[in-house]
C-alpha cells in the first residue's frame, strides 16, 4: 500500500535527475485513451510506453471531481512504481479534475489532453463559434471555455455532453446504425448553432470521427487532441532532454498494457486501434496504490 501523495514544491533542474531511457506513463479510464498512446507511438516512435486502463471503473465523466481525483492519484502511483519519466492524462475527464493538483505533487513531467486541443481550436475557428463534445464531467467543468477564452476572449465555446458515446465505442460500435442515430441527436443543437471547429473531448470520440465528421459536414473542422497532445509531449521531452536515445526492440517490454478489469477484452479491442500487436495485458488491483 502506497502513501498518499504530499503536496510539495518540484525542486529546480529536476529532469536532470528523470531517466531519459525510462518509459512514458499514459492513462485513462478505459479504452480511449488508446487514441493518444497510437499517436505517442506514431509521433515518437522511439519511446516506451506503460499505458494503464481503468477498465474496471469506466466511465469517468459520470463521476464527481473527488472520486476521478482520487483514481487517478491512484494511477500515478503506480506508473511511478513503473518508474516512468513523464505522465499523460490521457483523458479529459481526468485532465479537467485532476491534473492541475497531481502536477503539483510529483517530480516529473505531466500533461493532459485538453490544453493541446483548446489551442488548436482557437488558432482553428474562423466564425469564433467552437464546439465541444465530450462526457458530463469534463463539460461540466467548463475547461476547454476557460482555455480557449484565455487565447481568443471573443470566442463562443458550446459544450455539448454526448454521455452513450463512451458506452457505444467501448462495446466496439463504431460504425452502427445506432451511433449514428445518438449522434444526430447530439449534434444537431451545435450544427443550428453554426459552429465551425469542433473538439472531440474525449479520447473515445476520435474512433467515431468519420461519424461525427460526416453528420457535421465539410464545413466544420475537427480537432483531435490525442494528435495535439503527442506533439506537445514530443516538444517538452525536447525541451527538457528527456527523449529516449536508446532504440528499444518490439515486444513487451517496449509498450506494457495494465488494466483493472476485463484484461482478454482490453487486448482484443486494443488489438484493432494499435497495429503493432498487443501481446498481453495485465490485470493489477488498482486499488493497492
Amino acid at each position: 500500500m502506497y502513501m498518499k501523495v504530499r503536496e510539495k514544491k518540484k525542486p529546480k533542474g529536476i529532469e536532470n535527475m528523470i531517466n531519459k531511457n525510462a518509459p512514458i506513463g499514459v492513462f485513462d479510464s478505459g479504452v480511449g485513451g488508446l487514441t493518444v498512446a497510437r499517436e505517442i507511438m506514431r509521433q515518437i516512435p522511439g519511446e516506451r510506453i506503460v499505458y494503464f486502463g481503468d477498465t474496471a471503473r469506466v466511465p469517468y465523466g459520470s463521476k464527481s471531481k473527488e472520486t476521478v481525483t482520487r483514481f487517478s492519484r491512484q494511477i500515478v502511483r503506480f506508473l511511478q512504481s513503473k518508474e516512468v519519466k513523464a505522465i499523460v492524462i490521457a483523458c479529459n475527464t481526468a485532465s479537467a479534475y485532476a491534473l492541475e493538483e497531481i502536477e503539483k505533487e510529483i517530480d516529473i513531467p505531466i500533461i493532459g489532453v485538453v490544453k493541446p486541443g483548446a489551442k488548436v481550436a482557437a488558432e482553428a475557428t474562423r466564425n469564433g463559434k467552437v464546439g465541444v463534445i465530450a462526457t458530463e464531467g469534463t463539460i461540466g467543468s467548463h475547461i476547454y471555455s476557460r482555455y480557449i477564452n484565455e487565447i481568443s476572449p471573443e470566442a463562443k465555446v458550446i459544450g455539448k455532453a454526448c454521455p452513450l458515446f463512451v458506452p457505444l465505442v467501448e462495446e466496439g460500435l463504431w460504425q452502427d446504425p445506432v451511433t449514428d442515430e445518438i449522434a444526430k441527436r447530439y449534434l444537431t443543437e451545435l450544427i443550428d448553432i453554426g459552429i465551425d471547429t469542433l473538439i472531440l473531448g474525449c479520447t473515445h470520440y476520435p474512433l467515431i470521427r468519420s461519424t461525427v465528421g460526416r453528420i457535421m459536414g465539410e464545413g466544420v473542422t475537427l480537432v483531435n487532441p490525442a494528435y495535439e497532445t503527442a506533439r506537445e509531449l514530443k516538444e517538452l521531452l525536447t525541451e527538457k532532454e528527456l527523449l529516449n536515445d536508446e532504440e528499444p526492440e518490439l515486444g513487451d517490454n517496449r509498450y506494457q498494457f495494465y488494466v483493472s478489469d476485463a484484461a482478454e477484452k482490453f487486448k482484443t479491442f486494443a488489438n484493432s486501434i494499435i497495429k503493432y500487436g498487443i501481446l498481453s495485458a495485465k490485470i493489477i488491483n488498482i486499488e493497492q496504490y
